[in-house]
């Protein structure tokens, strides 16, 4: 007699902080997701640029991991250097890999990085996000986050005219240590 088969439940995404060794799958990755609903940047063309660089470094990112492939990032960075914006923290950048969608990485991440905020100390989060980008906008509006402003047509990309929408979210003090499950990122120490 044998044993019926068990259902094989998909993996749960992995997030830890970036390290030096992730430039290469995450400048990869990046490349793949790039799309004109999200991006206001030039398509990426050979010879590309490093992902880390003087203003992207590595630990204001974190990385989803699925099965042990990378799959996804979320930049967390101050949005100004002034001393009176100390208490923000903006999200400068998400990505999940076509092939990681519907699984929870997006979602992971956004919750990372909020957690993470907390532990540097911030009560408020923000981030700017196209308008049309309405899944996004689903997602980070499930979690908690409000539009604050809308620059009407802001950007002239392939598609035409978009607005930039602005959205925040206060954040309720960091929970006991451990409970997002990932190592905390650490900056190196300020100048």
């Amino acid at each position: 007699m044998s044993t019926p088969a068990r259902p094989v439940r998909p993996s749960r995404p992995v997030i830890r902080p970036a390290a030096d060794e992730d430039g290469g799958a995450l400048g990869e990755l990046d490349r793949r997701t790039w799309s004109p609903v999200h991006a206001v940047t030039p398509r990426p063309q050979p010879p590309y640029d490093p992902f880390f660089d003087a203003v992207h470094r590595p630990w204001q990112f974190l990385v989803a991991e699925l099965d042990g492939e990378l799959v996804g990032y979320v930049k967390v960075a101050r949005p100004t250097p002034l001393a009176c914006n100390a208490h923000v923290r903006q999200i400068q950048g998400l990505a999940v890999d076509g092939r990681a969608r519907g699984r929870g990485v997006g979602r992971a991440l956004l919750r990372a990085a909020m957690d993470e905020a907390r532990r540097q100390g911030a009560s408020r989060i923000t981030l700017r996000v196209l308008g049309h980008n309405a899944p996004a906008r689903a997602l980070y509006e499930s979690e908690g986050f409000t539009v604050e402003g809308v620059l009407p047509g802001e950007f002239l990309l392939e598609t035409g005219y978009t607005d930039d929408v602005l959205m925040g979210r206060p954040l309720a003090p960091a929970a006991a240590p451990g409970r997002s499950g990932q190592a905390p990122l650490t900056a190196p120490p300020a100048p």
